[in-house]
C-alpha cells in the first residue's frame, strides 16, 4: 500500500544525527550539511518506488552536490523482516548505482522518527540555515519511472532553496512504501 507523507512544515529544524555507513564510518548532520543547503533522503533497497527512480536520485544528487548542497540517504527499515535492506546489501546498492553521497543505516529507527519519515522515498530539503523548505516528490514517477523528460521537481526546488533560502510553496508529496518499523 502506498503511503503519502504530509506536506512541508516550512522552517522546521533539521534533526541532528550520527549514523554509520555500511563500513561503520560515522556521519553526523554537520558532516553532511552543504553551504547552500542539505537534502536528507529516506530510501531502501527493496522498495519498487525507490527502484523506479534510483538512477534519477543519483543524477539529481550529483547535480545538487555541484551546487553546494549536501546530500545523504538513510535506510531505517527493519532488516530482520527485510534482509535485502541490511548494510551489506546497502553497500552493494550504493556501488551498483555509483552513489555520490553517503548511504547510512538507522538501525534504531530514531532518526527516521525524529524526521517524521513515513515512506521510501521521503525527501527533506533544507536551506543553509537547516530549515525545512521542501518535502515533496522527486518527479512524477510512481512504482514505474515517469517520462524521461519528467520535470525534476526535487532538483528545481533545491536549486531555488540554494539561491533564495525558500522552497516552492506548491509541492506534491512523495509516495512510496511505508517505512518498515520494528514491532
Amino acid at each position: 500500500m502506498a503511503v503519502r507523507p504530509p506536506v512541508c512544515e516550512f522552517g522546521a529544524a533539521a534533526p541532528d544525527f550520527r549514523l554509520p555507513d555500511p563500513d561503520g564510518r560515522m556521519y553526523s548532520l554537520d558532516d553532511i550539511a552543504g553551504p547552500r543547503g542539505t537534502l536528507v533522503m529516506f530510501i531502501c533497497n527493496h522498495c519498487p518506488y525507490v527502484q523506479a527512480v534510483i538512477d534519477r536520485i543519483q543524477r539529481d544528487a550529483a547535480d545538487l552536490q555541484k551546487l553546494g548542497i549536501g546530500v545523504v540517504a538513510i535506510s531505517a527499515n527493519d532488516v530482520a523482516e527485510y534482509p535485502q535492506d541490511a548494510p551489506a546489501q546497502m553497500k552493494a546498492e550504493a556501488a551498483r548505482h555509483g552513489f555520490s553521497f553517503p548511504y547510512l543505516y538507522d538501525e534504531s529507527q530514531q532518526v527516521a522518527r525524529a524526521y517524521g519519515a513515513e515512506c521510501t522515498p521521503d525527501f527533506f530539503g533544507y536551506n543553509a540555515d537547516r530549515e525545512l523548505q521542501y518535502r515533496g516528490r522527486l518527479d512524477a514517477s510512481g512504482r514505474s519511472p515517469g517520462a524521461p523528460d519528467a520535470r525534476r521537481e526535487l532538483y528545481e526546488a533545491m536549486v531555488q532553496i540554494a539561491e533564495t533560502g525558500q522552497g516552492p510553496r506548491e509541492q506534491v508529496p512523495s509516495m512510496g512504501c511505508s517505512i518498515k518499523w520494528k514491532a
